[in-house]
């Protein structure tokens, strides 16, 4: 889906004009993928533009770089800040939101201590990542022939860029034989997730993910799907799901800041339940979209509000 551009990305503690926004060829990421960054989105609301859990992504944009020994020169609120002003100075009511931190230009060479750790925030209009059918319809996937990487080789936990590398060949296989997306086992045969979201089933009432243990990012949506399934009376289960057990599942959907809540009809050519979307799903999704989109109660905090424009300094 190409950049729908907007004005400004904050580098570094200066709002840049978009086609501006560069780093140099020899930076340290371009060569060995040394970035950790976040996926967020905010919404349009009545009440105005509003981040989900802005917070809860910036705690995660610094445990990513913590686990890679990266020290980011902005406090978490600077981060939390910065967010919402880039938001506000291009005047946007709805938009996905991606702070990277990165290292930069010194020197090349794969120990990295020397090359400056650099943020940046950009921010523009983005739809539905699966397409706007997807919600109801759901997506037809498949199983990928490639593993998600085994807790002691890079950590899945972190959400780096290099990981996503393998996100990619989950991607391209899928989309090589006619899948909208691809779904990745864990080093010991287990589901772990999509190429950028994680995976739910509902089994004889029961709504079912994957573990951290299976190689999974820890989801601010999946976190969020959990909240809004227990607080609905629904079991809420983490544990090892075999591939098998996908195509008996009464419901299977995707969540991710991208993907929000996505269900899928088919899994390897076999039907899901119905087919398409199915009840405690769609449950979920409507009650999800209610809350973020301001049609309902946020009881949970998760909308911050994006604060009126600001003039940008010259």
């Amino acid at each position: 889906m190409p950049f729908n551009k907007v004005d400004y990305i904050w580098m570094s503690g200066k709002l840049v004009k978009w086609d501006e926004a560069r780093i140099h060829i020899l930076s340290h990421v371009v060569h060995y993928g040394s970035s950790v960054f976040e996926g967020g989105r905010c919404y349009k609301t009545p009440k105005g533009p509003a981040a989900f859990r802005n917070g809860d992504h910036v705690d995660r944009l610094f445990n990513s770089a913590k686990i890679y020994r990266m020290d980011i020169p902005f406090t978490k609120k600077e981060i939390y800040d910065a967010i919402l002003e880039t938001i506000a100075v291009n005047n946007l009511e709805a938009c996905y939101i991606r702070p990277i931190v990165y290292r930069g230009y010194d020197s090349l060479g794969v120990d990295p201590r020397a090359c400056p750790v650099e943020v940046s925030i950009a921010v523009w209009p983005w739809g539905k990542y699966l397409g706007p059918e997807a919600m109801e319809n759901g997506v037809k996937v498949c199983v990928s022939s490639w593993r998600r990487c085994a807790p002691d080789t890079m950590p899945m936990f972190a959400k780096a860029g290099a990981n996503y590398m393998s996100g990619q060949l989950i991607k391209l296989e899928a989309l090589s034989r006619g899948y909208i997306e691809g779904i990745a086992l864990d080093a010991y045969g287990n589901v772990s997730e999509g190429s950028g979201e994680n995976v739910f089933m509902v089994y004889k009432g029961k709504l079912i993910t994957p573990p951290f243990s299976a190689s999974v990012l820890p989801g601010i949506t999946r976190d969020s799907v959990m909240t809004l399934a227990r607080d609905m009376g629904i079991e809420v289960v983490e544990q090892n799901i075999p591939r098998e057990m996908l195509y008996c599942a009464d419901e299977v959907f995707f969540t991710g800041s991208a993907a929000e809540v996505s269900p899928i009809s088919h899994i390897d050519d076999i039907q899901i339940g119905e087919g398409r979307r199915g009840p405690i799903t769609e449950k979920l999704q409507t009650k999800f979209f209610d809350i973020i989109e301001g049609r309902a109660e946020d009881k949970y905090g998760w909308l911050i509000y994006v604060p009126a424009k600001k003039s940008v300094p010259a």
